[in-house]
């Protein structure tokens, strides 16, 4: 079947279900949180230990590669430079691949963690204050980098070497064989890409409605509506959709480096103007901690139930699926934006850089909101408690020239919003035009206005906890596909590379 008409059957495919499920939301609210809940029970009692496995497979595997002879391996062709700089490089990984997230959950998430205290300790005392900080980090470090860059690995080697469209189902030609990529299972590979793709950003955008939400209500005192959160998806999709159309280096590129600059510069001045000993002691201690940690808690399932348990559903297992459903347009995107560098230089630069600025954030925010809350000079935990997403304008409330980094905050969270959505947008365009680098713009508009609408339709049914669910069902399927793709890869890499071959 020409490529042609592969790309037009997964576009229409994936357009069709889309939109049944937006219109299933938008006229059926209540019966479509009832129902994703039941999906949710299911997945997380039954498929909880292999979101756990996968994650921890993609942490290890890519670092095995970069450390093996595979490193000196080109993202590209033999000999070929670097597009970008390294400034530009990383502000664009960070944008794309982390960008609302780290705003959104800055301050809530290391203060939901001190009042519930899932590994134990006494109120406000100083093991639930690290243990706060070291399941922040956990979260927010080698594991979510580590499942973008085994896409961005697999991509490159056979998008840039292989001459393959720029598909995840042509990571499978070792199995499918040239006449397979035109099959029914490429077809079937490429829909649940988009179907991932559509459901991790959709949460993401649904986060940073509910959170310039709260900033115009603390600021403005901007009712928090329906209709107000539709208007600013209609506003910041607008913002999107256009960037996109620009192209990769017009668009993508000047906001994600502008987003880096305002993002240090909130960070920089929060460290100044907040408790900065406590925050470097946060960072170290929190660091120590993460690090001494890691592989007990990386397998840690509370098989007999208890607090641990349910905590883990709510937010690890719900973490790992957002980041496996993330890696399929943040894996392409930064695969498209790497080429040049070698295995080695991206694995050890896509996991170590982006994991210690966002440990560097949390530390900052975070650190900050927990010195506030246990020297009882701020009830910030109530405030969290009722909605996570206030808990940064909150905190604000009692920092120097806090209302000037309240507003510039705003601006970062719609900028944020703007890169994560151009750059998906850009992504699932080329998903659904069988690999094309250069998608037309009827699709860009298409699946624009489709992301920002299941956003909307997810926000009206149970806001935060349903955007959680569609995440953790999206990612399901796609988890044994990132895993296949990596034996793919292996299997490829492998045989064009024998040993005492050498690798350029």
């Amino acid at each position: 079947m020409p490529e042609q008409q592969h790309g037009r059957l997964v576009y229409g495919t994936s357009v069709a279900v889309v939109i049944a499920v937006v219109l299933y939301g938008l006229f059926q609210p209540e019966e479509f949180g009832r129902q994703t809940n039941n999906l949710f029970v299911f997945v997380g009692g039954h498929f909880g230990w292999w979101y756990m496995l996968a994650m921890n497979v993609f942490v290890v595997v890519p670092l095995v590669l970069a450390l093996s002879r595979f490193g000196r391996l080109t993202m590209g062709q033999p000999g070929e430079k670097p597009e970008f700089s390294d400034l530009s490089w990383f502000g664009m990984l960070f944008g794309a691949g982390m960008g609302v997230g780290l705003v959104f959950y800055g301050v809530g998430e290391p203060l939901y963690h001190l009042a519930s205290r899932p590994f134990g300790g006494e109120p406000l005392s100083g093991q639930a204050g690290r243990e706060a900080m070291r399941a922040t980090f956990f979260h927010w470090g080698l594991h979510p980098w580590a499942s973008y860059s085994v896409i961005a690995i697999c991509l490159s080697y056979f998008q840039f070497r292989k001459n393959s469209p720029a598909l995840i189902s042509s990571l499978f030609t070792p199995y499918l064989g040239p006449k397979g990529q035109d099959g029914a299972l490429a077809r079937v590979i490429d829909v649940l890409t988009i179907f991932a793709t559509v459901g991790g950003i959709a949460t993401s955008l649904g986060l940073a409605v509910l959170q310039i939400s709260s900033g115009l209500n603390q600021l403005l005192g901007l009712e928090k509506s329906a209709a107000n959160s539709l208007a600013i998806l209609v506003v910041l999709a607008a913002a999107y959709i256009g960037s996109a159309i620009s192209g990769l280096n017009k668009g993508i590129r000047y906001l994600g480096n502008f987003n880096l600059a305002l993002f240090s510069l909130l960070a920089v001045a929060l460290f100044l103007f907040g408790p900065s000993v406590k925050i470097l002691e946060t960072f170290m201690t929190s660091l120590g901690a993460y690090v001494s940690g890691l592989v007990s808690q990386s397998f840690d399932l509370a098989p007999h139930g208890g607090g641990y348990k349910s905590w883990l559903n709510d937010w690890t297992l719900y973490y790992w699926a957002w980041w496996i459903a993330w890696a399929p347009f943040v894996g392409s995107f930064v695969a498209r934006i790497s080429r040049g560098r070698t295995l080695r230089q991206f694995v050890f630069g896509v996991l170590l850089a982006p994991s210690l600025g966002c440990f560097t954030w949390f530390s900052i925010f975070g650190g900050t909101a927990l010195s506030l809350e246990m020297s009882g000079q701020a009830d910030l935990t109530s405030v969290v408690n009722a909605d996570l997403s206030a808990g940064i304008f909150a905190l604000y409330q009692h920092i120097h020239l806090g209302t000037i980094m309240s507003f510039l905050m705003l601006i970062l969270i719609c900028t944020f919003f703007v890169t994560s959505g151009n750059a998906s947008t850009f992504v699932l365009s080329m998903y659904s035009s069988g690999g094309k680098q250069t998608p037309v713009k009827t699709k860009i508009f298409v699946w624009g206005i489709l992301q920002a609408a299941l956003a909307f339709v997810l926000m009206l049914s149970d806001g935060l906890k349903t955007l959680q669910i569609a995440s953790i069902l999206a990612a399901l399927p796609f988890s044994l596909i990132m895993v296949l793709a990596l034996v793919c890869f292996i299997k490829t890499a492998r045989r064009d590379f024998p040993e005492g071959s050498t690798i350029s």
